[in-house]
């Protein structure tokens, strides 16, 4: 089997230690190719360039910027998916939360992950059955597990002023940035109007979160719920509110890291099985992010379900979390 590792030697837990270690673990199984990426955007050309070249596995050593950047690469603009066959997709984590890898149930350490990469290999063998799973079309980009308009993009923009100022990226720094972000939101009027299918356009809202899986982050080791039966087999979560008062938000905030969540707030609008929806900021530009990378300000989004977009190495789809 003809792969291309792609590694980004610039993301959080990426060695060269590790990746020395993973390239020694793979070569005695695939025909491999090792790639650095060297400036932004570089792992989009390399895909290209693998997919061009009919091989069989990409390999992404790197955290979710890296993944997204890949598969962006890989299908080009939304719209629809690209015609003929392309490469499957395995991630050996080397970010700071790695949400896609550790969603699809792949270890957070990268020694665990490589050497559960290597049984998944020999476990799918040569017919090469691989999982599929569904991908949200962002209008502009692919997101691979989640998107966003509100106090999320807010937070992505504030932690990435903070990395472009040297300052590594950890829980406790975007901690110190969703604080501010969400008590600046709680005082500002809502601004967004949600569509989804079948029902009255929602206003008055503060910020909505989509998802393709869950949970919708993680906090460390812990996991984060929005909508806990989403999955990449079925259609996009969504999770927005009409009220950011402080104390409804923070017992909101302690139901979503709930070991077993039980998500009640009167003003919550959930979903976890949506097709397509639309959310639209009549008046004033909102920030926005898809798969934690910061977009910019945008005042019209529409996402899309789109299953069985993408081949992955990954373990079995696992049932939903259970809400009771």
């Amino acid at each position: 089997m003809r792969a291309v590792l792609i590694v980004n030697p610039n993301a959080t837990s990426t060695t060269p230690a590790g990746r020395d270690l993973l390239v020694h673990a793979l070569q005695s199984r695939l025909h491999l190719q090792v790639e650095q990426t060297k400036h932004p955007g570089h792992g989009a050309e390399i895909v290209r360039a693998a997919a061009r070249d009919g091989v069989d596995l990409v390999i992404v050593h790197g955290g979710d910027g890296t993944v997204h950047g890949v598969v962006n690469g890989m299908l080009g603009p939304p719209g629809r998916l690209p015609a003929g066959p392309l490469p499957a997709v395995a991630v050996v984590p080397g970010g700071s939360a790695n949400v896609f890898a550790r969603s699809l149930g792949i270890a957070a350490d990268p020694v665990v992950a490589t050497n559960q990469l290597i049984g998944l290999l020999d476990e799918y063998g040569p017919q090469r059955a691989w999982r599929r799973v569904g991908l949200i079309d962002c209008g502009e980009r692919w997101a691979v597990f989640g998107a966003g308009m509100g106090v999320d993009g807010e937070v992505v923009a504030a932690v990435e002023a903070r990395r472009r100022a040297g300052r590594g990226v950890t829980m406790s720094r975007y901690v110190r940035s969703a604080v501010p972000a969400v008590l600046a939101s709680s005082r500002r009027d809502p601004k967004l109007t949600l569509h989804l299918p079948g029902r009255e356009p929602a206003t008055g809202v503060h910020f909505v979160f989509v998802s393709n899986t869950s949970p919708w982050t993680y906090a460390n080791a812990r996991p984060v719920w929005t909508n806990p039966t989403t999955t990449y087999e079925a259609g996009l979560g969504v999770f927005a509110t009409t009220s950011m008062k402080v104390l409804p938000s923070l017992r909101l905030v302690r139901q979503m890291l709930a070991k077993k969540p039980k998500l009640e707030f009167k003003h919550l609008i959930r979903d976890d099985d949506v097709a397509e929806l639309r959310v639209v900021s009549h008046d004033t530009p909102i920030a926005s992010q898809i798969d934690g990378d910061y977009l910019g300000t945008r005042t019209d989004m529409t996402f899309r379900s789109v299953p069985n977009a993408l081949s992955v190495v990954a373990p079995p789809a696992k049932s939903p979390v259970d809400l009771h």
